[in-house]
């Protein structure tokens, strides 16, 4: 398989790194003519190692992390969800089971003691029968 920087670049591609540019002159990261440089090679740019080498020096802003590219090897490992979301899934259920364990350990709890209750009663009041048929 191709190397990342290696990959053609689409017209998306090309635009988030000129949006990416704008931001940082925006910022004051860059002059007015390194920014018009940096956009004419990011539109003339083929690959994503020539579009990365635009943006190297920059720290990403907020707006970069958000669209943050992954590579189709990885979109594809992942499929539709993350690794995170998936774990947060995961603990979700883990929740709900535990809620349920929980609500029918208590309810079990409960039946238990009224079983008990009932039984004590009865063994007192056959008790108390047989006293005062004694008397």
């Amino acid at each position: 398989m191709a190397r990342h920087h290696l990959l053609r670049a689409s017209d998306a591609d090309r635009d988030a790194v000129v949006d990416r540019l704008r931001e940082a002159a925006g910022e004051g990261r860059l002059e007015p003519d390194e920014l018009e440089e940096r956009v004419a090679a990011a539109l003339r740019a083929r690959t994503y190692g020539e579009l990365e080498w635009l943006v190297a020096d920059l720290p990403a802003g907020a707006a970069a992390r958000r669209r943050r590219h992954r590579s189709p090897a990885r979109s594809a490992m992942l499929g539709a969800g993350t690794l995170a979301g998936v774990a947060v899934a995961v603990a979700a259920v883990a929740l709900v089971v535990m809620l349920v364990v929980a609500v029918v350990a208590l309810t079990a709890a409960w039946w238990v003691a009224c079983i008990a209750f009932w039984i004590v009663c009865r063994a007192a009041s056959r008790r108390h029968l047989r006293h005062t048929r004694t008397v």
